[in-house]
């Protein structure tokens, strides 16, 4: 197995890094706005959001739904 490689900081001071995104303010920015819409910001959070949706509950209940609707539209046309 291959040995990784260190690390390298941003400032070629070793532990000691900036970022330009916390030093503006745009990650506590994107963090407020994914707690108050409930929406990830990041990518593999909206996938993984979504999977869940489909797999659990929404899926269930879309789906019973739609059983139902269906249901009461036969009915319906068929009196």
């Amino acid at each position: 197995m291959a040995r990784r490689g260190r690390r390298r900081s941003n400032t070629g001071i070793p532990g000691l890094s900036y970022s330009w995104r916390r030093a503006t303010g745009v990650t506590s920015m994107k963090r407020k706005i994914a707690r108050s819409t409930g929406i990830p910001t990041t990518r593999a959070g909206r996938q993984r959001k979504f999977g869940k949706m489909m797999s659990c509950g929404c899926l269930t209940l879309s789906v019973g739904l739609f059983i139902i609707v269906s249901l009461i539209l036969v009915f319906v046309l068929i009196l």
